[in-house]
């Protein structure tokens, strides 16, 4: 009989070391130390893991068991691997609030091989820079979930935006104070960087930049780990053309409740 535990992190790790492109997200904020586990345990082993907090994460098969768990929280978001979250959301769609947007089929890319050089000048954001990222981090933020942070949680997007520059998860190629490409790392483990807030000044779109920008940034962290992953709306074909375009393939699916 399967039994919803408490996991332990060396649990956590093995688990996620078994789809570690999928399980990113948990791995890292499992290292971090960061967040609430609750684990669906069958035969001594994990076969469902999730994380409680402002995201719920499922993954795994049985995640319905994680239901009256992501109830106690105050989640922003479920979101996962699109099986885990049809399972979870299955049973706790009478428990959470009716969400405000569901994004299915979310394409997530990876890639293993270095790109061909995209001759940019991306370099790692510092803390001068901080003023320049702010506004387009906001941005970029507002776009993918229709809130304001600087309106809904000025201050708490504030220290986020300074700890991604200050953990060395932000970079960044600006000519002249506009940014022509820049990106996050929303996860970081020994086998993937997961990417996000992937944007480029509107001023400076449809010239290539993206790409490019995209280009120098896989080549710089596939010197570091593994597999450069991220994953996008199904419906941002520009995104879509550019990771594409540098040799990412499309290895699973993301579902989205955004409340």
């Amino acid at each position: 009989m399967a039994r919803v535990t408490r996991p332990g992190l060396d649990e956590i790790l093995d688990f996620c070391a078994e789809e570690p492109v999928e399980r990113v997200f948990l791995e890292d904020i499992a290292r971090r130390g960061l967040g609430r586990f609750s684990g669906l345990e069958q035969g001594g082993r994990l076969v469902a893991l999730c994380h409680v907090g402002a995201n719920v994460v499922p993954s795994g098969r049985g995640c319905g068991a994680f239901a009256r768990d992501a109830r106690q929280g105050r989640a922003r978001m479920l979101i996962g691997e699109q099986g885990a979250v049809d399972e979870l959301w299955a049973d706790a769609a009478d428990l959470l609030p009716r969400p405000r947007a569901d994004r299915r089929d979310q394409p997530v890319y990876e890639l293993t091989d270095p790109p061909e050089p995209g001759g940019t000048g991306l370099r790692p954001a510092v803390g001068e820079d901080f003023d320049l990222l702010l506004p387009a981090c906001a941005a970029t933020h507002r776009e993918e979930l229709g809130v304001d942070p600087l309106v809904a949680d000025p201050e708490g997007f504030r220290w986020r935006t300074h700890a991604q520059i200050d953990e060395g998860r932000s970079w960044l190629w600006e000519e002249d104070g506009v940014i022509l490409f820049k990106a996050e790392a929303s996860a970081w483990t020994p086998a993937a960087v997961q990417l996000q807030q992937v944007w480029v000044d509107p001023q400076a779109r449809n010239r290539g930049h993206a790409q490019r920008g995209m280009r120098d940034l896989c080549r710089l962290l596939l010197e570091r780990v593994p597999t450069v992953c991220l994953f996008v709306r199904p419906e941002n074909a520009p995104a879509l053309r550019v990771y594409e375009a540098i040799g990412m393939t499309r290895e699973l699916t993301y579902r989205s409740l955004i409340f």
